[in-house]
């Protein structure tokens, strides 16, 4: 499997590697050490969070290690007045008489929550390539579907302040 990034991505990605190996992995070593001088292990708090930290962190190099090393780099390709990666896009849910406005960014930079869908979700899919007027069919699975009309679509770039998420 390859994970569709952009460079900013892999950028962002190699910054956060490189703070969690050289300056946290060194700090959250020395809270193991200090923790497991404060006696017996069994009913030890400070060194149970502590080691729970330091795997946390491990996991987390270890995921952001395969991230990069299985990556396809992708860029914007669509035209000047269609949706494309990072633009953000208003649309209008005609079943709920709703406006709502997404960016569309890659699956390590998505939070729906906060408007950020990713370009392989099922409404990521539908408006990549798409323009202002069109009428879009959203298929969220074989039983259910909507249609969205684009009202605005705002062009944008990934410049880097669209956080990576976490986990």
């Amino acid at each position: 499997m390859h994970n569709e990034l952009t460079q900013k991505d892999i950028q962002m990605m190699k910054e956060e590697l490189d703070y969690r190996r050289i300056t946290l992995r060194p700090k959250l070593l020395e809270a193991v050490k200090e923790a497991r001088g404060f006696g017996d292990l069994s009913e030890n708090f400070e060194y149970k969070a502590a080691k729970q930290e330091k795997n946390r962190n491990e996991g987390r190099i270890r995921f952001l290690e395969n991230m990069i090393k299985t990556a396809v780099v992708v860029s914007d390709t669509s035209a000047s007045d269609a949706v494309g990666l990072y633009d953000k896009v208003t649309v209008y849910l005609e079943e709920d008489d709703e406006t709502e406005t997404y960016q569309v960014v890659t699956t390590m930079c998505q939070d729906a929550l906060h408007g950020l869908i990713s370009k392989e979700s099922p409404v990521g899919k539908a408006l990549l390539g798409k323009k202002a007027g069109d009428r879009v069919h959203i298929q969220v699975n074989e039983g259910y579907g909507y249609d969205v009309v684009i009202r605005t679509i705002e062009k944008a770039q990934d410049d880097g302040s669209v956080p990576l998420n976490s986990y």
